[in-house]
C-alpha cells in the first residue's frame, strides 16, 4: 500500500478509552469519506495487527483498538497506551487516504413491507404524506451503507435512508421486537438481528437471519457492506422461513 505524505495524511486524533483502548477518531462528519477512512485503517489494521492487539472495533467516524496493556508493557520503559498510540500514528501514512479499497459487496435482503410484519409502515406513510407503497418504494430503491454493527449482535446501522421516509423513535420503545424487524430511526434504517427491545419505527420484516453465533462469521453484515432491500410477497417470506425451520 503507497505511503502518503505527511501534509496528506488527514487530521486525526487519538485519545484513551479506559486504560486498555485507544479511540481513533476520523472526523465529526458521517459520511462516505470518513467511513472510506475507518474501513481503509481497519482493512490495514487487520492485515498488520501489532503484538498485544485484542480487537478493534469501527463506528460512523472511529475506530476503538482495544490491547493488553499486560503483553505491551512488556518490553521498554513506555506505558502501554504511549506505545499502542504509536503503533498507530506509524501506521496512518499506510492506513488511510490513498483511495485504494476492495469493490464493496452488495448484500440484497428480501423483505415483507407492512402488515405484521411492519406495523408502523402506516403511521410513517402518514407522517411523511405518502401511501404505504410509495413508502416501500423509497425505501427499497435506494442502496445503504453499513456504517456499523452494534446496539445489538449484528444489528446494522444503515446509512442512505431516504429523508422523504424518515421518522422518529416511537414515543414508548416495545419490549420486544422481532427479530429481522425492519425499522427507520430519524434518518437511519436498520434490521433487528434479535427479539429484542426497540423503539424504532416497524415498516417490514426479513426471513433472513442477521446473526448466527454458530457461524465462523456470526454476522451476515460487516461495516463497509451495501444492502439492498427487495420486496417480496407474504408466501416468499413464509417459504424462507420454513427452509430455516422456523415457525
Amino acid at each position: 500500500m503507497r505511503k502518503l505524505q505527511e501534509s496528506d495524511i488527514p487530521a486525526v486524533r487519538l485519545y484513551p478509552l479506559g486504560d486498555a483502548a485507544v479511540v481513533v477518531h476520523f472526523g465529526d462528519v458521517i459520511g462516505e469519506e470518513t467511513h472510506r477512512q475507518v474501513r481503509a485503517f481497519v482493512a490495514y489494521l487487520a492485515k498488520h495487527p501489532f503484538e498485544g492487539l485484542v480487537e478493534y472495533v469501527p463506528a460512523f467516524t472511529t475506530v476503538t483498538v482495544f490491547y493488553d496493556p499486560w503483553r505491551i508493557s512488556r518490553k521498554g520503559d513506555l506505558n502501554p497506551y504511549t506505545k499502542v498510540t504509536g503503533f498507530l500514528q506509524r501506521m496512518l501514512p499506510y492506513a488511510v487516504g490513498d483511495g485504494k479499497e476492495q469493490a464493496p459487496r452488495l448484500v440484497e435482503i428480501p423483505v415483507l413491507y407492512g402488515g405484521e410484519a411492519g406495523p408502523d409502515l402506516p403511521f410513517v406513510a402518514e407522517l411523511n404524506g405518502l401511501r404505504e407503497e410509495e413508502v416501500i418504494a423509497l425505501h427499497s430503491g435506494q442502496v445503504y451503507l453499513v456504517c456499523m454493527i452494534g446496539f445489538a449482535p449484528g444489528f446494522p446501522y444503515l446509512a442512505g435512508l431516504n429523508p422523504k421516509i424518515a421518522a422518529p423513535r416511537r414515543e414508548s420503545p416495545r419490549p420486544e421486537v422481532p427479530a429481522g424487524s425492519v425499522g427507520i430511526g430519524g434518518i437511519q434504517t436498520g434490521i433487528y438481528p434479535l427479539p429484542i427491545p426497540g423503539g424504532w419505527q416497524l415498516i417490514g420484516r426479513t426471513p433472513v437471519s442477521l446473526f448466527n453465533p454458530d457461524s465462523t462469521s456470526p454476522s451476515l453484515l460487516q461495516a463497509g457492506d451495501r444492502v439492498r432491500f427487495v420486496p417480496i410477497a407474504e408466501g416468499e417470506f413464509y417459504e424462507r422461513k420454513e427452509l430455516r425451520h422456523e415457525p
